[in-house]
């Protein structure tokens, strides 16, 4: 019975709320992004708080038209620019870079943006990358997006921004709810997508971006899922995130 009550106390323990230190660092310390510094449209600031589930996530932030019409991609991680990430294969017995399909990591920005690989994904591959400009390395804390669109803007817009994080089960999503699907298993919750529409007529000193819904949990589409009961800490790893916009 000792051992029983030793086991469960690590286990409450480990299931608190309460943040570990390196992730309060990891929330508190603010990293500086800049893309595509030569364009001529507005300058356009992206500012991400991480919440309690902050753990390594990926991202992608990018403009629409009010109508939802894509526009141009502001920012995504280097990893998912080029289709090759840091961990892309431990077929040799240990992780090493290489390229990697992952579908259901960032399925709303891929199907907007459009471009079909050969393979049939909508995502980019090293022979049709996204380019530099609009690419960094991902950013492991909160962040500071500063960017510019290519040209000038359409009097409303909308700043979108679709975030992951790999392996991040709760009681519905759980790893047997599409058996045999890797995609999914390398997913659980799916993306969460964010949006604030601004009007340059009528700027706000900031936009504080609201939750639209979620991507597809396997990357099959491009749809957007408005129903957010069955999603949990991903909805916590941004804790905020605020959009400013500044004419050139």
């Amino acid at each position: 019975m000792k051992y029983l009550i030793i086991a469960l106390t690590v286990i409450i323990a480990s299931c608190s709320a309460k943040p570990s230190a390196s992730k309060l660092t990891q929330r508190q310390t603010f990293t500086d992004v800049v893309t595509n510094s030569s364009g001529t449209g507005p300058e356009i600031e992206v500012k991400f708080y991480g919440g309690p589930s902050l753990y390594y996530p990926l991202m992608a932030v990018w403009l629409e038209d009010e109508q939802g019409g894509y526009i141009q991609t502001l920012f995504v991680p280097r990893a998912i620019a080029t289709g090759v990430f840091k961990y892309g294969s431990d077929a040799s017995g240990r992780w090493q870079e290489a390229a990697k399909r992952a579908p259901q990591t960032l399925p709303y920005w891929s199907h907007k943006r459009g471009i079909r690989s050969s393979d049939g994904l909508y995502m980019p591959d090293p022979e049709n990358p996204v380019a530099d400009a609009y690419s960094g390395a991902t950013p492991t804390t909160s962040f500071v997006l500063s960017a510019r669109a290519d040209r000038p803007l359409p009097g409303k817009f909308r700043v979108m921004f679709e975030v992951n994080q790999n392996w991040d089960w709760n009681e519905y999503w759980t790893n047997d709810k599409y058996p045999g699907d890797r995609n999914y298993l390398n997913n659980a919750q799916p993306s969460v997508v964010y949006e604030s529409l601004v009007d340059q007529d009528n700027l706000s000193q900031s936009y504080q971006m609201k939750v639209k819904g979620h991507g597809h949990p396997t990357g099959a589409t491009g749809e957007l899922f408005t129903d957010l009961s069955t999603l949990t800490t991903a909805l916590q790893i941004a804790d905020s995130i605020l959009v400013t916009v500044r004419k050139k």
